[in-house]
């Protein structure tokens, strides 16, 4: 479900803890693009990212020689764009969780 059809269905004082969450949670274009280009070889921008995964193979393959590092030139603004959306989505699901033991007192204190 995209993210838009997800924020409809919350109140403005979860829009507000989303607004605020994301503020301190989502990943910096600048820090991702200065740690492609300094760290680039090594996979930096990866573990950034949270890609551990293939930063570790960039790490031991030395981003195979820097041919990996040049295609994450093209493909890191969709990399920064989905660990944000993905974030994003986390901290929608929390606030889903908090609402529905919020109901789930309420219906016990009502017991």
């Amino acid at each position: 479900m995209s993210s838009l059809l997800q924020k409809q269905n919350l109140t403005s004082e979860q829009l507000q803890l989303l607004a605020s969450e994301m503020s301190k949670r989502k990943k910096s274009n600048g820090v991702a693009w200065l740690l492609w280009f300094f760290t680039g070889g090594i996979g930096g921008h990866r573990f950034y990212l949270g890609k551990y995964g293939t930063g570790v193979l960039m790490l031991l393959t030395l981003g195979l020689l820097g041919i990996w590092s040049l295609i994450d030139l093209f493909l890191l603004s969709g990399m920064i764009r989905n660990a944000n959306e993905q974030i994003e989505n986390e901290i929608i699901s929390e606030l889903r969780l908090i609402k529905r033991a919020e109901a789930n007192s309420r219906a016990a204190a009502q017991v």
